[in-house]
């Protein structure tokens, strides 16, 4: 071990590492306290993945060897803060994704550096791979708020390598864990979405078996009656179901079970991750995709082209800058500014139809609609005379007249 090496672990007393209680977190508690001689705070992050995630997690956390553990419900923050401007902007990257995993990332590691400065820390600590974007997208994080931290990845550190090793580790050390070596997918959850990697996945060519979905109900299996759901927006943000007034949290909620009871918002794609390799998942977004949809359906009411066109490249400057961990960055603020200017028009009411994985705009209104019976149609009236389009044409296709004239158009 170099001098450097050395110095740098005894520049470490408390770390506060991002744990979820699965294996590789559960393992790095032991491996800090080994390889640090420092004291690890523990620090979840409630961004809605459910009970049984967090079900005793903090004891867990300190018969591990944590000192102390902090949850911190992140659920309002995430929902108003991340997603909401996420589908303002109709956020979705490479066309499908709508970034569960990305949107989670910033408000994570944000509360996880809050805790670091509270207790005084001197270094962050992730159970993020060397492979894949995470790792960007927490430590941009840790960088542009508390530059002066160390930050610790085991995974880049340490010869460990399988679960089997993992397990192996734990056991050594007589450290109970209810995680088994045949765990075949990799699956990150949160109030917007689930993915999965990992077992048959890895295989593009092999579609997924029934196992990989967990969230939603198998198009097939949806119930044969569509269902309708009106959905409410004051400048871009969801303010009602069904005319019911509600939180955007509240909202979300509701439409995940809808949206899961009838087969929506799955999508099984090949990615690329920004670290330059692809990877496949499995991703179920139900709510989201109703979300996103009914938004698109505003849009194209309220929105002349060019604003249309311009909040589509909004969306995916942000969708890509969400990917690549670069929230905390002078950009996004930029973007958002942007974003929200566009958004002054999504105002109104959007119909949605459900039915066996579909979702179809049957209906939308606005006070900001640009659509009118009579300018559409020929009914007599003073915005649009006919005659008027010749001339335009004339100069539309004057390059056209004039490529012609000098080389002569069909002889």
């Amino acid at each position: 071990m170099s001098a450097h090496h050395s110095s740098s672990h005894a520049d470490v007393q408390k770390v506060v590492l991002a744990y979820s209680g699965g294996l590789d977190t559960s393992a790095i508690i032991p491996w800090l306290r080994e390889h640090y001689q420092c004291e690890v705070i523990a620090f979840v992050a409630d961004v809605g993945q459910g009970e049984e995630e967090l079900a005793g997690i903090e004891e867990k956390a300190l018969k591990t060897g944590a000192s102390a553990c902090y949850v911190v419900d992140l659920k309002d923050k995430f929902v108003n803060e991340l997603i909401s401007p996420a589908m303002q902007a109709g956020a979705i990257y490479e066309e499908q994704y709508l970034l569960g995993t990305a949107l989670a990332r910033p408000v994570i590691a944000e509360a996880q550096v809050q805790v670091a400065l509270e207790v005084g820390a001197d270094a962050v600590c992730h159970g993020c791979t060397g492979k894949g974007n995470d790792q960007v997208r927490f430590e941009s994080t840790f960088a542009a708020l508390a530059p002066h931290l160390k930050v610790i990845a085991p995974w880049r550190e340490w010869d460990m390598r399988s679960r089997q090793d993992l397990l192996n580790y734990l056991a050594e050390r007589d450290i109970k864990t209810s995680a088994s070596a045949t765990k075949i997918y990799s699956r990150d959850a949160n109030l917007w979405h689930i993915s999965h990697e990992g077992g048959e996945l890895e295989d593009p060519w092999q579609a997924p078996s029934e196992q990989v979905w967990t969230l939603s109900k198998s198009p097939q299996d949806a119930p044969d009656q569509s269902e309708l759901v009106e959905l409410s927006f004051e400048n871009g943000q969801l303010i009602k179901l069904n005319g019911q007034s509600v939180s955007q949290t509240e909202a979300l909620i509701v439409l995940n079970q809808i949206g899961a009871e009838h087969g929506v918002g799955r999508i099984d794609i090949v990615e690329n991750r920004l670290v330059g390799m692809k990877s496949r998942g499995c991703y179920e977004t139900p709510g989201g995709a109703i979300w996103y949809t009914a938004l698109r359906g505003l849009e194209e009411l309220v929105h002349d082209r060019p604003c249309q066109r311009l909040r589509h490249q909004l969306g995916q400057q942000l969708a890509d800058l969400l990917y690549d961990g670069q929230w905390f960055t002078p950009v996004r603020h930029a973007l958002l500014a942007a974003v929200a200017t566009l958004a002054e028009k999504l105002t109104g009411t959007v119909r949605v139809s459900l039915y066996k994985g579909n979702i179809t705009v049957v209906g939308r209104k606005s006070e900001f609609s640009l659509y009118s019976e009579a300018f559409a149609t020929f009914e007599e009236d003073e915005v649009y005379h006919q005659k008027d389009a010749e001339g335009f044409i004339r100069l539309f296709s004057l390059s056209s007249r004039i490529r012609a004239l000098k080389q002569g158009g069909l002889q």
